[in-house]
């Protein structure tokens, strides 16, 4: 049979070598609504919830009784959930209502109403919803800076440069897990350089994650995840109270917190129990809230593929991030897992946070090439980096990066890579060359600088765990290596562990160790005219991209 040349053409084009399913709500492929999702109910008695979402307290599995017992307003519930869902979803969207108003009614629903609520919204009402919900009101960004070689140089001279674009956090990890302690002292070292006031973080197994943030190397910690179904929670002897414990083990000892969920993963793991993702993400959401944790990573994360391949699952993702920043949590938004072989698909996954900003637009921009990022590839990445300055022009949105020069690119490269040069020769860790400094510099990626010594690096960050080296000998190695700028951020940083402010509701800090929070800058839109508005010098920044062409030059 001949063929259509319209449709072969079709047919080889990138969006149709991704992979889409129909639902199949037996087996949870079902992205917003099942028919197996409960009804929403709370019934009181004496002041503890006994019936939750159609269930009786002797029937709670134990999401549903952490759920029961420490995310719900007892004293608001069976008062806000005789609202009607389509009211609430008319609120959320009202710019008449504040932000305090709906998140005041919201702390009393149970999750099969919240998820009532999200079905009454469509794409764009989800986008007027973030915009209003989330808690900070400036958006930010946050950024991936690894390597395939975990070369500490190159981490140091990328987080240094991602820094310096606008990243407010910036996380790391290997894909050697000893080599943690090295990667955490050269991101520590390099994002400092880029920008006083960045937090960072090394995405390990918990035991080494938790120590390196005891002695100083990190700042915060995002990787403590949770399930929406017991089978899978219960992987790896985790439990929501297991969880409660960690978190408080972190925040304790001055670092922020944010746990990890996202829709599809109880279907990846085989254990959806027919629900839909957007119901059984929820209950992630409930007990992250109930469990102490200032924040959450979502919008399905490392799972994107499962949501994406049902309908309206883009849908759910972004419906997603509006519950967390309705119930009050920060959100950093994903963005951080490449999903699409389509570019114009990716783009428009990223769009639907981009436009509205959540707290951090990304949970993982790639500041590295794609082929770099060991967290899996990003959906976007450092070859992306003028395109997403070009879209915050074109459309006044501030997506929490700037444009910079070659030189300026040049200069914090080279000087956070010889910063952690000077501290590893201080201290006695493994060696780094003028040569490596040098390609490292001028580096795009791995592909471009030499080959380190392993065996020799895994030695040094044995040596960092034995010796117990702390965030302190990394202010001392550099104050005594010519570098007391940069010792004197990461002092700073210190500093603010003890403080504790940047522990509150989506804080970041900026360049002169201000903390910038849903609660000391909460997100105050009620529609045109309030709110976060892109203006002043932060526009003439946004404008200012390279390769443009100035009237007065001509």
């Amino acid at each position: 049979m001949e063929r259509s040349k319209r449709i072969e053409t079709l047919d080889k084009r990138a969006v149709n070598l991704d992979g889409f399913i129909n639902e199949w709500p037996e087996m949870g492929f079902v992205a917003m609504s099942s028919p197996y999702d409960p009804k929403p109910s709370v019934k009181v008695v004496d002041g503890k919830i006994v019936e939750l979402d159609g269930k009786q307290r002797n029937e709670f599995d134990f999401i549903d009784q952490f759920i029961a017992d420490y995310a719900i307003d007892i004293k608001k519930t069976e008062a806000s959930m005789a609202v009607s869902s389509l009211q609430i979803a008319r609120m959320i969207t009202d710019i008449n209502v504040s932000r305090r108003e709906v998140v005041e009614l919201i702390a009393g629903i149970t999750p099969a109403k919240m998820v009532e609520v999200m079905n009454y919204l469509n794409v764009v009402e989800l986008m007027m919803g973030m915009q209003k919900i989330r808690a900070r009101k400036m958006p930010g960004n946050q950024a991936h800076i690894t390597n395939l070689k975990d070369d500490p140089v190159q981490i140091a001279a990328d987080g240094a440069e991602g820094a310096y674009r606008g990243f407010a956090e910036e996380e790391t990890t290997m894909g050697v897990a000893r080599y943690a302690p090295l990667s955490a002292i050269a991101l520590l070292i390099g994002s400092q350089v880029g920008r006083p006031g960045v937090l960072t973080q090394c995405s390990a197994e918990e035991a080494t994650e938790l120590e390196l943030g005891i002695r100083g190397l990190t700042t915060y910690a995002e990787t403590l995840s949770v399930y929406g179904t017991e089978n899978v929670f219960v992987d790896g002897d985790d439990t929501p109270y297991s969880k409660a414990f960690l978190n408080s083990a972190y925040a304790s000892r001055g670092l922020k917190v944010r746990f990890t969920s996202g829709a599809g993963s109880e279907v990846l793991m085989g254990s959806s129990e027919k629900k839909s993702m957007l119901y059984l993400e929820c209950r992630c959401l409930y007990v992250t809230k109930g469990a102490g944790s200032q924040g959450i990573q979502n919008g399905s994360v490392s799972c994107i593929g499962i949501p994406g391949a049902v309908p309206a699952g883009i849908r759910e993702v972004l419906a997603e991030n509006l519950v967390a920043a309705l119930l009050g949590l920060e959100c950093a938004s994903s963005n951080d897992q490449s999903f699409s072989n389509s570019d114009m698909r990716r783009t428009a996954r990223t769009m639907l946070q981009f436009l509205p900003g959540t707290d951090f637009i990304f949970s993982g921009y790639a500041a590295e090439p794609n082929y770099d990022n060991m967290f899996a590839g990003s959906n976007f990445d450092a070859e992306d980096f003028d395109d997403y300055n070009v879209l915050q022009r074109d459309m006044q949105v501030d997506g929490g990066l700037r444009p910079v020069t070659e030189e300026e690119v040049i200069r914090v490269r080279n000087k956070a890579a010889k910063a952690v040069q000077a501290v590893f020769k201080n201290l006695g860790l493994s060696p780094i060359t003028d040569e490596q400094v040098e390609r490292v510099t001028y580096a795009h990626g791995s592909k471009d600088t030499p080959p380190r010594d392993v065996t020799a690096d895994l030695m040094a960050a044995e040596d960092v765990l034995k010796r117990g080296i702390t965030g302190v000998d990394i202010v001392r190695a550099l104050a005594e290596t010519g570098y007391e700028d940069i010792a004197d951020n990461v002092l700073s940083m210190l500093k603010q562990r003890v403080v504790g402010d940047y522990m509150q509701t989506s804080a970041i800090l900026d360049k002169d160790f201000n903390v910038l929070s849903g609660v000391n800058t909460p997100n105050d839109y009620m529609g045109p005219g309030t709110g976060y508005r892109v203006e002043g010098s932060r526009w003439e920044e946004i404008k200012n991209i390279p390769h443009i062409i100035n009237p007065q030059d001509i």
